[in-house]
């Protein structure tokens, strides 16, 4: 799998305990795969926002080959899929590589937060 530095791993087996569990900051999936080249391109701006928004934001990644229960439950069709999760609920869906200031501005709706990095706190 294409490994985005910083970044953890999720499978089928810990994706509840990982993700839907998570309360207080939302977590960004990425659902990835080996043969996939944008997730190639996509793999640094995930390095550099779970480092950058780590109070804000959880950063995951799943393989989509080797995790299909969570592919299929849901309806992942193409890679790389960002879904963005809140309390356990997926509250927003991209699909395809985006530079760093594109998916900074489609996650301020869910991280609270300005894409210029204000301290936004959402309750």
């Amino acid at each position: 799998m294409i490994h985005a530095k910083g970044v953890a791993e999720v499978t089928d087996e810990d994706f509840e305990a990982q993700v839907l569990a998570e309360r207080g900051r939302p977590v960004l999936v990425e659902f990835t795969a080996d043969w996939c080249g944008p997730c190639r391109q996509l793999a640094p701006v995930l390095s550099a926002i779970a480092a950058e928004e780590a109070d804000r934001l959880k950063v995951v990644q799943i393989d989509a080959d080797g995790n299909p229960a969570t592919v299929v439950r849901y309806g992942v069709l193409s890679m790389p899929t960002l879904l963005v999760f809140r309390d356990g609920e997926p509250v927003k869906q991209m699909v395809g590589a985006r530079a760093k200031r594109k998916l900074l501005q489609e996650l301020e709706e869910v991280t609270g937060a300005a894409a210029t990095g204000s301290a936004a706190v959402r309750a």
